[in-house]
């Protein structure tokens, strides 16, 4: 595991473009693995405005994390509205496939199978994450068992009340959501985890020193051979550096 920590969300989002243009430029057919929430306008700037001065996203594969259950594509909270208002809607050429999954598909069991053939057919090279305040990545909530594949979780009451800020009240928060599986993710050949501003320090700090649980799902990813933590100096300030500088040498 690497930890980059920056000045500010705008820099750490810089950073996180430059590992993703990476992966662009040396990969035929990219296969980018998505997420939504706070946290990730700051990348999403940064390749828009990297895709205005040459980078080309136009061969790329887009797979998403999530999605609400019950929210129409167009809904303002739903997250193909915010993929399209804060990346698709603004480059200049859109990536080669866009998948996100259906939250009004009449099976949703189905969805979930067509989902799992989508990332089976197109194994991820880079998955981006953000991390719920009970460490949660994708939805995939604290729970006894890890579910592997695509599935319909419901959300925890942590979860609907953080995101309520985003809904005019809480009762307006999706109870249920499809997510991608802990499977898929790990999967990935490289992860980036993005988390900015002090709400987040104590649970990234739990992550990166607390061993693997269910309880805590994004401690998985320890499990991973190539993942980077990319923070702000506020989310990052409960770590302890020193004890991390000591597990490498």
């Amino acid at each position: 595991m690497k930890i980059r920590v920056f000045d500010n969300p705008a820099d750490a989002g810089i950073y996180a473009a430059s590992l993703t243009e990476r992966v662009v430029e040396t990969t035929p057919t990219p296969v980018l693995g998505l997420a939504t929430g706070s946290t990730t306008p700051p990348l999403y700037d940064a390749l828009v405005s990297m895709e205005q001065y040459g980078l080309d996203l136009s061969e790329a594969v887009t797979i998403n994390l999530d999605e609400y259950i019950g929210l129409s594509a167009n809904h303002e909270q739903s997250y193909h509205h915010f993929m399209n208002h804060h990346l698709f809607s603004r480059l200049r050429k859109a990536p080669k496939e866009i998948h996100i999954p259906d939250g009004t598909a009449a099976d949703l069991n189905e969805e979930c199978h067509r989902y799992d053939s989508i990332i089976r057919k197109n194994p991820i090279d880079l998955q981006i994450l953000g991390i719920g305040k009970n460490g949660h990545i994708g939805f995939n909530e604290p729970d006894d068992l890890l579910v592997l594949n695509t599935h319909v979780v419901n959300l925890s009451s942590d979860t609907i009340q953080a995101n309520s800020r985003f809904f005019d009240s809480v009762d307006e928060v999706p109870r249920q959501a499809l997510t991608m599986g802990v499977q898929a993710i790990l999967q990935a050949k490289k992860i980036v985890l993005m988390a900015f501003g002090t709400e987040k320090s104590d649970i990234i700090a739990k992550v990166v020193h607390s061993p693997v649980r269910t309880e805590l799902p994004a401690t998985i990813l320890q499990l991973h051979r190539d993942v980077t933590f990319v923070l702000d100096r506020d989310s990052a300030s409960k770590l302890d550096m020193n004890s991390l500088l000591l597990s490498r040498s």
